[in-house]
């Protein structure tokens, strides 16, 4: 069983946070993203995605919505020689518009409720697992599975993880 992984958190690592992202013709790379991805697949990496949607919670489009973009997504990684193995997202928020989602969840990040479940789903070891943010409640998230998070402020995504993972080829 494969034990190492890479969690990503979607907006503003792999794509610019546009705000509220639900289609892929919103969709802008982040430099190095597919390649990132792609680089870290070739290499036997299990890749995820865990990201809050809040967007459903406030009625601006539908989970339908987030799982077709994410599969839209992986459709280009793999074109790029990658795969995300799974997309986990939270569409929860306390105070939503829409009621069925207003609640506080243990998905919601900060709280690592989407990492713990891949974490088990796949048998991940936490030693060997490392997410990449752009905010204090992903690595807040990370600290909270028990896995170590680096903050990407922009730039080359795939500079930026070769540089904090130069051991990450085995």
């Amino acid at each position: 069983m494969n034990n190492k992984a890479v969690f990503f958190d979607r907006d503003g690592v792999l794509n610019v946070d546009t705000g509220y992202l639900h289609s892929m013709d919103q969709l802008q790379w982040i430099e190095g993203a597919r390649e990132t991805v792609a680089w870290l697949t070739e290499r036997g990496w299990l890749t995820f995605v865990v990201t809050n949607q809040s967007g459903v919670a406030r009625g601006y489009y539908s989970e339908q919505d987030v799982q077709n973009l994410h599969l839209e997504m992986n459709k280009v990684f793999e074109q790029c020689g990658g795969r995300i193995t799974e997309f986990y997202y939270c569409p929860h928020l306390p105070g939503a518009s829409v009621s069925r989602y207003d609640k506080v969840c243990s998905c919601r990040k900060p709280s690592p409720g989407m990492i713990l479940k891949a974490m088990q789903e796949y048998d991940l070891l936490p030693e060997r697992c490392f997410l990449f943010g752009d905010g204090e409640r992903d690595i807040e998230a990370a600290k909270r599975a028990g896995i170590k998070g680096f903050l990407f402020n922009g730039g080359n995504l795939e500079t930026f993880v070769k540089k904090m993972l130069p051991d990450i080829r085995d």
